[in-house]
């Protein structure tokens, strides 16, 4: 940088949801601002810093927003930065390849500040699908500077800094339009100008018509949806289950050093067998178990997530939403939830309306997140498949007890809708982006950085302490019984009634810190072993489950209450910290608990007439 660097400018980088706005702000600041494909996915201003050989550029990322009214958190949020944040400059990027849509905003900015640059983004696809947009002609009917741009590239970045040079120096004419009046006013302006500039080469791109036809379509949607989920879980399953074996027998002989350098220490034994098979042998059951599906799950949703199949799905699920009386982005939330759902929790913040975000933080935890995927591949597998392809029954059998949680998630919105949550749905206006190809770089950071170590952290922090209360109610002895034991007795009768017994509700207890280890402490219990177990086989641990006392009916309530109990400690934290109230987070962790209860309760009850 040149020694005549002068203070510091503030660029609010403007424009609809979805036209690359995040990804040129990350490619002029070097920030990983996420980019998503649908409305709301920026909903708090981002900062970042960049540098011209003549200027410190503060970059402003405002929330995505299709106008100015202030109807929604984020026209509030961008209408008031422009307005009262007194930018030097607001860049309003747009989508060259529908421009007219994005000149209404251009226009309603143009309407309080004078000082604009048009940025007219994706120009690489607008050439794809035959759409040239005449730039000079732009600008000169505007009388704003117009830069065309390629979001990806580093070579338009500079040159939009060129650009913020040269009005900051002054020597860039800059104006504003004359006031256009009423919205329809803006609309037909808009019409206008976009028929002077915008010319059409070809017949329009049909490919995504016809993608939309398949992956929107009111016959093929919804089995295309499940189709590819079930091809996901599939993918997950088939290529976590060597990474985890791999992993626990690293952890395994790491195990062996540890516990032989706490000995050189002279550790009291005590406490060596509580940090080993207490602490450290929790901890490597969660990473072992938890660390593969994970990596291999995000990746493939961040993959949807930029390829822009995920505003899809919230079109097709937007109208049985609507029927419970909530907003479509619902179902994004509950996708995310797959994955992690306090993830799932946190991004219920894209939801406008607080009634219907709230509706979606407390039914987020009847999707499974991938902590259960263990749990409920295991017990499928081990009572329910059979065959030459059992990793794809199993996927296909999880994708059914899925479905299943997406249909209990829809009932209980709609009875919170109507009972402690009324309201009438809110409108919002659901973009469906073009399919582009996802960026690999992009997918490897946000999958790998910001979803899977970050979640993982979060359950190491909550299951080491967990660890070390296990191995103490398991090796702790009261009459000569482990207190572990004499919990699992004490809940024996209500587990009893609800199909299960006492050492499966105890794990599902104990695994509160992390469900990962539910089946571990089950086999605990069980085998009244001290430390948690790695089983040598399926059908060992079936064997195991047989001997005491388990049937179909309870492998049938074991899937239930794994669907349907209460949220982690990772995820009830996160409902805490989103609601700020100890009352929803109560109702998050009650709602769950009391359907699965009722839904074993009810199963056992039928099974036991039946049969």
């Amino acid at each position: 940088m040149s020694d005549n660097v002068k203070d510091k400018k503030i660029i609010a980088l403007a424009g609809n949801p979805n036209v690359g706005k995040s990804t040129i702000f990350n490619g002029l600041t070097g920030m990983n601002q996420h980019t998503g494909n649908w409305t709301g996915k920026t909903v708090a201003n981002a900062r970042g810093e960049c540098h011209s050989e003549k200027y410190v550029y503060q970059l402003v990322d405002i929330p995505g927003t299709y106008s100015l009214a202030a109807h929604s958190k984020e026209e509030e949020i961008a209408r008031n930065f422009i307005c009262s944040g007194n930018p030097d400059v607001t860049v309003v990027v747009c989508d060259a390849t529908c421009l007219e849509r994005n000149l209404n905003l251009v226009l309603q900015i143009m309407e309080i500040t004078d000082r604009v640059v048009l940025c007219v983004n994706l120009m690489d696809e607008a050439k794809r699908k035959g759409i040239e947009v005449d730039v000079k002609s732009l600008e000169k009917i505007l009388g704003v500077p117009v830069v065309s741009t390629v979001a990806r590239s580093k070579k338009s970045c500079r040159k939009l800094l060129g650009v913020l040079d040269c009005i900051c120096e002054g020597n860039t004419t800059v104006g504003k339009t004359a006031k256009t009046g009423s919205p329809f006013e803006t609309v037909k302006r808009a019409e206008e100008i976009a028929e002077k500039v915008i010319k059409y080469t070809k017949k329009s791109d049909s490919f995504d018509r016809k993608a939309d036809r398949i992956f929107t379509g009111r016959l093929s949607g919804f089995p295309v949806m499940l189709v590819l989920f079930m091809f996901i879980f599939w993918l997950t399953i088939k290529g976590a289950n060597y990474p985890s074996e791999l992993l626990w027998n690293f952890f395994e002989f790491i195990k062996g050093h540890f516990s032989s350098a706490l000995k050189w220490l002279k550790v009291p034994s005590l406490f060596t067998e509580m940090l080993v098979d207490g602490v450290y042998t929790t901890l490597a059951r969660i990473v072992s178990v938890m660390l593969p599906p994970m990596a291999i799950f995000f990746p493939l949703f961040t993959i949807l997530e930029d390829m822009g199949y995920l505003p899809r799905i919230a079109f097709n699920l937007d109208k049985p939403f609507k029927k419970c009386n909530a907003c479509g982005k619902q179902a994004l939330t509950m996708c995310m939830g797959f994955g992690c759902n306090a993830v799932g929790v946190t991004g219920c913040r894209i939801i406008d309306s607080p009634r219907e975000r709230l509706l979606a933080v407390l039914t987020n935890n009847f999707v499974p997140c991938n902590g259960r995927f263990p749990t409920l591949i295991l017990i499928l597998t081990m009572f329910f498949v059979w065959g030459p392809y059992p990793s794809l029954l199993s996927a296909f059998l999880l994708t059914v007890v899925i479905t299943a949680g997406i249909a209990v998630t829809m009932l209980v919105t709609k009875l919170l809708s109507e009972t402690l949550l009324k309201g009438e749905p809110s409108s919002f206006i659901l973009e469906l982006p073009p399919y582009r190809k996802p960026k690999i770089g992009s997918i490897i950071v946000r999958s790998v950085f910001d979803r899977t170590l970050f979640v993982l952290a979060r359950a190491v922090v909550v299951a080491a302490p967990a660890g070390l209360i296990l191995w103490l109610c398991a090796n702790l002895t009261v009459g000569g019984v482990s207190i572990l034991k004499h919990c699992a007795d004490f809940l024996d009768p209500l587990g009893k009634l609800m199909g299960l017994d006492g050492v499966i509700l105890i794990a599902f207890i104990l695994g509160f810190p992390a469900n990962e280890i539910v089946v571990p402490v089950m086999m605990m219990a069980y085998t009244s072993a001290g430390v948690l177990t790695e089983s040598s086989g399926i059908m060992q641990m079936k064997e195991i489950f047989l001997a005491n006392g388990w049937n179909m009916v309870t492998a049938i309530n074991m899937i239930i209450f794994t669907l349907f109990h209460w949220p982690c400690s990772t995820t009830l934290i996160t409902v805490k910290k989103e609601t700020g109230s100890l009352k929803w987070t109560a109702l998050a962790f009650l709602l769950p608990t009391v359907t699965g209860t009722a839904f074993c309760i009810i199963v056992n009850l039928v099974a036991n007439i039946i049969m």
